[in-house]
């Protein structure tokens, strides 16, 4: 199965699938020309985005992010100054430098095709790649997709489909799972918290010092995110001229920090999330959680509970919350999917809801079925939400939708621990399931295609 730091990606903005992934994916074909040793040869390399890929493009970083990867940038080390330099370098003298060794000419205008009229059978968001040496003879021609939260896959790889609910990444695991009772019988035999029964997971994977070190990286990436979105002011790139609301809002907030009027409560949780969300829209440097358009309800909902009790650092909890979040998370990939071209928005700011809801709870002395609990209640009221995106940017109705997902995520936390076992009518698998049949279901124009919903009806703010 997985391990819960690929669950968590540190990239840049503003979506998962449509720049980290992309970004992934360019850097992957290069390094397979590079090995094949056909790199050398190569004097012309053309990109094809299809799907979500080509009709949301612009405005998601398709193209930006393609160019990127051919250059040889990956998502977790990209400084976004050096992204700008680089491309602008492109775009002034269409010429680029393969992988940092090969440099050909490269005219983004010519040589990437936004084909939104090709919607593959396999994964909304495909993007086919070919490589032609100095006679035009084509040297290597390759699909993949981009299947959510910065994940890839080849054709190959999509057409084996997962036995039993379960990704197998070749990595044998103590306590394997692929449905959410069989999470919570796991955690009944070993007698054992979610959180725990993950870490002993990823344990196979790599030492512990490892994972702990990797996962206090990704909640240092979350923080340091919060914290330039609450600095940056002015409006947003992509001309829909959405201003930057966090700064604003934390500055009212922190002149009343003493403050103990319970709707103050809500306005922490909305500061917070939109300054991830509006760092994102910004292109600047993200974790998905598990995408980058949701990427601000899972940082919010853990620095609100910082706060609130007085923690410090926050170590240990951040640890907990965030294993927490990360098996639910990978409930959602393996049973169904955390990608907006195919879920609509419940699959991005509905799981990453549900995560932030089952990791808090967990903090709040949850038990593992109340988790789950927790994390059901998080999924159930975000159902059939779509993915809509005006002028196909990650800003409306993007980022006000991470902050009443956070509000949303902890609401679903206090229900759980008060509900009983008994009372539980709906379980967190039949809640994964409907959202998956629910999504297939889903017109494609609700699902980051800015065919339908408030992006054919809101035409500029």
């Amino acid at each position: 199965m997985l391990s819960v730091l690929d669950i968590f990606r540190i990239g840049i903005g503003p979506s998962s699938s449509h720049t980290v992934g992309p970004m992934r994916i360019a850097r992957t074909f290069v390094r397979a020309l590079a090995k094949s040793g056909k790199l050398d040869r190569t004097a012309r390399v053309t990109v094809e985005l299809q799907g979500s890929l080509a009709l949301t493009g612009v405005g998601h970083g398709t193209l930006d992010a393609s160019i990127l990867g051919l250059i040889g940038f990956a998502p977790d080390t990209t400084c976004p100054d050096d992204a700008a330099a680089a491309l602008k370098r492109v775009r002034e003298d269409r010429r680029l430098v393969l992988g940092g060794k090969r440099e050909i000419a490269f005219d983004p205008a010519a040589d990437i095709d936004l084909a939104g009229h090709i919607i593959p059978d396999l994964h909304p968001n495909g993007m086919k790649l070919a490589a032609f040496d100095a006679a035009g003879e084509r040297l290597s021609k390759r699909t993949y997709y981009s299947t959510g939260g910065g994940f890839v896959a080849s054709e190959a790889q999509l057409q084996r489909k997962p036995k039993d609910d379960r990704i197998n990444t070749g990595t044998r695991v103590p306590h394997d799972f692929g449905s959410a009772e069989e999470l919570l019988a796991a955690c009944a035999q070993a007698g054992l918290p979610i959180a725990e029964l993950i870490l002993a997971n990823e344990d196979a994977f790599r030492p512990r010092e490892q994972t702990l070190e990797g996962i206090d990286r990704v909640a240092a990436a979350m923080d340091q995110c919060i914290n330039r979105g609450l600095r940056q002011r002015g409006i947003l790139p992509g001309g829909l001229k959405v201003a930057r609301r966090a700064p604003d809002l934390w500055d009212k907030l922190s002149a009343n920090p003493q403050s103990n009027e319970r709707e103050q409560l809500f306005d922490w949780l909305n500061c917070y999330a939109m300054a991830v969300n509006e760092e994102n829209a910004a292109g600047g440097r993200v974790v998905t959680a598990p995408t980058n358009g949701a990427a601000g309800i899972i940082p919010a909902v853990i620095r609100f509970y910082c706060t609130t009790t007085g923690d410090g650092p926050c170590r240990d909890s951040r640890r907990t919350f965030l294993l927490t979040a990360g098996a639910i998370g990978l409930l959602y990939k393996q049973r169904a999917s955390i990608s907006g071209a195919e879920m609509g928005c419940q699959g991005e700011v509905g799981v990453a809801c549900s995560m932030a809801a089952g990791g808090l709870a967990a903090l709040w002395g949850a038990s593992p079925a109340q988790v789950a609990c927790a994390a059901e209640i998080g999924m159930e009221h975000n159902l059939g939400l779509t993915c809509d995106p005006v002028g196909g940017l990650v800003q409306v109705p993007c980022i006000e939708r991470n902050a009443i997902g956070a509000v949303k995520a902890v609401n679903a936390a206090r229900l759980a621990l008060h509900r009983t076992e008994a009372e539980t009518c709906v379980s967190l698998d039949q809640v994964i399931e409907t959202m998956r049949q629910t999504g297939l279901d889903m017109s494609s124009k609700y699902k980051e295609t800015s065919q339908g919903g408030l992006a054919v009806n809101v035409i500029e703010c």
